[in-house]
């Protein structure tokens, strides 16, 4: 299934991997406690009024679709320009736009809110990751 050469089926596996992803990035034992320490938050939890499971994880996935329809939409413009553009170079642009832009575009904000570097770092570096193997699978499936 396509959409002016865009795979819907590879957007919805870029899609599912960015989110399984993100889930063993911040999982127990992983990132998530070393997070939310960094963020203030001893005992490893939100508090109550912040802890709101539908918001938390369907904002998240509503984020990870837009992000990984975004890099969908621009590995297939490049493709429908270089029809030989593959996998690496899939990867290539997701890794271009997660640090380039996503990774940067927040710097400020992190560091103007007052949470350290540690704390971008960690948040950030997933959507890096999750960006540079989306653009793989989407250039893998076009």
């Amino acid at each position: 299934m396509t959409f002016s050469g865009l795979n819907i089926f590879g957007v919805l596996i870029a899609f599912v991997v960015s989110f399984v992803s993100g889930g063993i990035w911040f999982g127990p034992k992983t990132f998530y406690p070393i997070w939310m320490k960094e963020r203030g938050f001893a005992n490893g939890e939100l508090p109550a009024n912040r802890n709101k499971p539908a918001l938390l994880f369907g904002g998240t996935a509503i984020g990870v679709l837009v992000q990984t329809l975004t890099i969908g939409l621009i590995v297939t413009s490049l493709q429908n320009h270089n029809p030989n553009l593959g996998i690496l170079d899939g990867a290539g642009v997701g890794f271009a736009l997660g640090v380039g832009i996503g990774m940067f575009a927040s710097l400020s904000h992190r560091l103007f809110g007052g949470d350290n570097l540690k704390v971008w770092i960690i948040e950030t570096a997933n959507d890096a990751i999750n960006l540079t193997i989306a653009g793989a699978i989407i250039a893998f499936f076009n």
